[in-house]
């Protein structure tokens, strides 16, 4: 009775002792799931199985924050195309975006970058450049035209997030109303080797039609040609009529027509002692003599008696006179000599 009560319940008793002891000894207390400390800095991409609302902007995933920063962007876009160019808001607006394309790593694309994210900093750039056209900065212009080249030298099919073919509108954007802009910039500024360094790396890339189906490439090209030719009154009509593209072009056109009053006034100069104001006003596409005469003083030409005199080209005819008396005495001792020596001769 003893060995019932004692023996069948002490070896159950003592395995269970030492099997417990055993466990303890070789594999340690029970792993616990591991919690993160207050104090630990959090990534700030979690993990595509976060799913609870949080007011921490660390613990917020990437894929949020992009899609956040592209609804910010899309909003200031649309804040732009509403608010005229010469706003005080433009700047404040521009430079936003620009800082957040910065934090997204997209103001210069990547292999990385999203489709939609490059669809959205090629439309902040191309909308900064037009812009800074309507505010006659060309300075500004010429910096969004060279953070613009990255984003035209991708291919098409960085566009398009699926295998789908992208629209045109998504593949090319406003490469070339901005690229003929930037070579209507050139011919203001008289560069007229980098304009034709610039038209030969696009008839290159041109396909299709090439240049001469794109309005905005063959309005400068045209331009070009007639101040090439000395046809101003063709490049006059052409500004001032139904062909520019663009109101952007219009705002360039009037820079152009600076440029072109000016090569005339040199040419002038050169070619006519006088001319009467009436005739000058034609020439130099002025509206009125009386701006005729403001742009004389400016020139510091003389005006005498409803004529322009042209200072300059005054004392060239002086030294031009002197030469030729000088040529024509040398022409008489050579011919007094020539005869001397066939009276010898005789």
């Amino acid at each position: 009775m003893h060995y019932f009560r004692y023996g069948l319940s002490w070896p159950f008793n003592f395995f269970s002792t030492l099997i417990s002891a055993l466990g303890l000894a070789a594999f340690g207390k029970p792993r616990q799931a591991r919690k993160s400390s207050p104090d630990e800095p959090q990534s700030k991409c979690a993990s595509n199985d976060f799913h609870e609302r949080t007011k921490n902007p660390a613990e917020i995933p990437c894929r949020i924050i992009t899609m956040t920063s592209e609804s910010d962007l899309s909003h200031i876009l649309a804040q732009l195309s509403s608010l005229p160019p010469n706003s005080t808001q433009t700047a404040s607006l521009l430079s936003k975006a620009k800082l957040t394309l910065l934090h997204l790593d997209a103001l210069i694309p990547g292999p990385s970058t999203p489709a939609s994210l490059l669809l959205l900093a090629r439309r902040v750039l191309e909308t900064g450049a037009l812009i800074s056209i309507r505010n006659q900065n060309p300075d500004a212009f010429t910096r969004y035209y060279q953070q613009l080249q990255p984003f035209y030298d991708l291919p098409p099919s960085s566009y398009s997030s699926s295998s789908a073919k992208p629209s045109e509108e998504e593949a090319v954007g406003q490469r070339s109303k901005v690229t003929g802009l930037y070579l209507l910039l050139l011919l203001t500024k008289g560069d007229y080797a980098g304009f034709h360094t610039l038209l030969e790396g696009l008839e290159v890339q041109a396909t299709g039609e090439g240049l001469e189906g794109d309005v905005f490439i063959r309005y400068p090209v045209m331009l070009e040609q007639w101040l090439m030719e000395g046809a101003y009154d063709r490049v006059w009509g052409a500004m001032k009529g139904k062909g520019v593209p663009s109101e952007e072009f219009a705002v360039f056109s009037e820079v152009l027509v600076v440029t072109i009053r000016s090569e005339i006034a040199s040419c002038s100069e050169k070619a006519y002692p006088s001319l009467p104001i009436p005739n000058a006003k034609n020439l130099l596409f002025l509206d009125s003599e009386g701006s005729v005469v403001a742009f004389a003083q400016e020139r510091g030409w003389v005006v005498k008696d409803g004529r322009i005199y042209f200072p300059l080209q005054q004392g060239q005819d002086v030294r031009s006179e002197k030469e030729i008396l000088v040529a024509s005495g040398q022409v008489i001792e050579n011919t007094i000599g020539y005869a001397r020596e066939l009276e010898t001769i005789v």
